[in-house]
């Protein structure tokens, strides 16, 4: 299995920001991707960490999402900020993280992440419609760690 920098093609790459600009494009909410090789505790555990070390809290109306795979343990998780959860129902996630989970069962990890981001724009413009003097507060930019 390659390192995570080298898990998607520069095409998968690229397609995966494009989801998440046209799914920024409908929503003020924010989405970054981070991808590391191993998650040896607990998959939501990490993704709230590193939501705080990626600056995720900092969002004005603090509606970020961070999608984190965990290449080589085959883990995953779908987190959004505070201001996301006070608005949105109880399993908000759990019809997103199933979609995400059905295409990486298959294989398709650029498929279920794409998809993935694409039901969160939706779901997000909602709650946090895009506005005309939306800033993007965050990198659009997948993120690594070994």
């Amino acid at each position: 299995m390659p390192n995570a920098q080298l898990f998607f093609s520069k095409q998968e790459k690229e397609a995966i920001k494009a989801a998440i600009l046209k799914a920024e494009f409908n929503t003020s909410g924010e989405i970054r991707i981070h991808i590391e090789n191993s998650c040896k505790g607990d998959v939501l555990d990490r993704a709230a960490f590193l939501f705080s070390e990626l600056g995720m809290i900092k969002t004005e109306l603090r509606n970020g999402v961070l999608f984190y795979l965990a290449v080589k343990d085959r883990k995953f998780a779908v987190i959004g900020d505070m201001g996301i959860n006070a608005l949105v129902e109880e399993n908000f996630w759990v019809e997103i993280k199933h979609t995400m989970a059905a295409h990486f069962k298959q294989s398709s990890f650029a498929d279920g992440l794409i998809a993935g981001i694409e039901m969160t724009g939706q779901k997000l413009k909602k709650h946090f419609p895009f506005q005309k003097d939306d800033l993007n507060e965050l990198s659009d930019e997948i993120s690594f760690n070994s």
